[in-house]
């Protein structure tokens, strides 16, 4: 069972969705054509020219994009394969993983002589402070790291304090604040600070502005010049499109970025910024952000985000998120039961409780190859937020003896737990009679062991009059 997901999980797959949608016709096509012509993959390119035009893509990335493929999809190994369609969809997957930055996360460089310096930069509202929070969480539960939060925004007066609060939340230490200090005699502070008490990283936060002048960057250089950072990373909001391929140029070109942070994945942007970003600056992108809370840091897979936007999934991510939140202990519980045929309604709502936390059903089949489709028809659908919760509820209006032995409940048990629960008798009964179809799965399961169930197929498992094998009973249909 998959357990908690993160808002940033659901981000990475929103703020490319209109893309995706766009590229997954253009390839639905070339695969229905079967045989291909120079003409048609031609045809197919022009479309995905504007598809990128659209999602905000910056021009000269389009251009050179949109000619690597054309080199490679044209010649007669594509045109003349079993599935050209297919062939060209590789192609393009593979110059998506190009632009996003190649393939495999880059991780933050903590490779250095500690206290390790890293140096947040960016405009004012890109969301640098909270940003810098997240990594410091990170940091210090994932990489063991003692942290050491510093704010150098002498111009905005709340700005030590929000990172103050931020460093206490995510139960790592900040800098004192003293009044009247200089961006450059603060970084020096934190970094004496860091060097007697023993901290492995320095996070420096520096002020931002409402847009690009010489004077903030004149003062990041100087901060720079006496940290030496490990690490300087540009954070830049994703909604702001082009302007944030823009301001990532002009931080390059000025101060040295090694690595980007792109914020509020999880709004309607268009994706082109992501796209542009390592073509643009050189610098890749290293993490991805959406909402405020602050576990809602994610690395940035360019291979995974990739096959989102081509509707070839990402198990790795899933599998990954699974297994970093999973309650295991649990799980194996459960799984105990339910393999020895004594799965009760408290045990369904055990796993109802760990399904409730996924969010949205429509991003976990975002995340599976090939269901793009069913992504589509789901739309905004929130079935784990309906059905589940009025399962729950409706178990929780059941005594335990009813949860334990489910067959006790008749006509006047089921009117009080409706009653209770706020439903109907007829959602009761819908509930009853999908929990004993699992239940005699699982009994079937136990009986039949795996040979039994390879060997009958999964129509063994179904209850009569569903099973997938010929009328009269036989061997199942291969």
């Amino acid at each position: 069972m998959f357990a908690q997901w993160r808002v940033s999980f659901w981000g990475i797959t929103q703020v490319f969705e209109a893309l995706s949608g766009r590229l997954s016709g253009v390839f639905d096509g070339l695969a229905k054509r079967g045989a291909l012509s120079e003409a048609d993959v031609m045809e197919a390119m022009r479309e995905v020219r504007l598809a990128m035009l659209d999602a905000d893509v910056a021009l000269p990335v389009v251009k050179d994009f949109v000619n690597k493929v054309k080199e490679r999809a044209v010649g007669a190994e594509v045109l003349e394969s079993i599935s050209p369609g297919q062939a060209v969809a590789k192609i393009v997957n593979d110059a998506l993983i190009d632009a996003l930055g190649g393939a495999g996360a880059v991780p933050i460089t903590l490779n250095a002589v500690p206290p390790v310096p890293i140096l947040m930069v960016g405009l004012q509202g890109s969301g640098k402070t909270t940003t810098s929070g997240k990594i410091a969480l990170r940091l210090s539960t994932r990489e063991r790291k003692k942290v050491l939060l510093a704010s150098l925004d002498t111009q905005r007066p709340a700005a030590q304090l929000q990172l103050a609060q931020l460093a206490t939340q995510a139960n790592v230490a900040s800098l004192p604040i003293v009044a009247g200090q200089t961006p450059v005699e603060i970084a020096q502070r934190a970094m004496d600070v860091a060097r007697r008490e023993g901290y492995d990283v320095v996070i420096l936060d520096t002020a931002g502005r409402l847009s690009i002048d010489e004077a903030l960057m004149e003062e990041v250089r100087q901060v720079r010049a006496v940290t030496q950072p490990a690490e300087t990373l540009l954070v830049v909001d994703a909604m702001t499109g082009q302007d944030a391929v823009n301001t990532a140029k002009a931080f390059n070109d000025a101060v040295g970025v090694t690595g980007v942070v792109m914020t509020r994945m999880d709004g309607d942007a268009r994706g082109g910024a992501a796209l542009s970003m390592k073509a643009i600056t050189g610098a890749p992108i290293k993490l991805t952000g959406s909402g405020e809370k602050l576990d809602a840091l994610e690395e940035f897979h360019p291979e995974r985000v990739a096959g989102r936007i081509l509707g070839l999934g990402d198990i790795a991510g899933l599998v990954e998120k699974a297994a970093d939140t999973l309650d295991h202990e649990e799980g194996e519980r459960l799984a105990k039961k339910m393999m020895a045929g004594k799965f009760d309604l408290d045990d369904y709502a055990s796993q109802i409780r760990q399904i409730s936390k996924l969010g949205s059903i429509s991003g976990i089949v975002g995340m599976l190859p090939g269901m793009g489709k069913v992504k589509e028809a789901l739309g905004d659908k929130d079935l784990d937020t309906t059905i589940l919760k009025t399962h729950l509820a409706i178990i929780s209006s059941m005594t335990k003896g009813e949860r334990k032995a489910p067959a006790i409940i008749k006509a006047s048990r089921k009117k009080r737990i409706a009653a209770g629960s706020g439903t109907s008798v007829q959602e009761v009964n819908k509930l009853l009679k999908q929990f004993d179809m699992m239940s005699s799965m699982m009994k079937r399961f136990n009986k039949l062991g795996m040979k039994g169930l390879m060997r009958q197929g999964m129509s063994a498992l179904m209850p009569k009059g569903m099973g997938g094998g010929p009328p009269g009973g036989g061997r199942p249909f291969r």
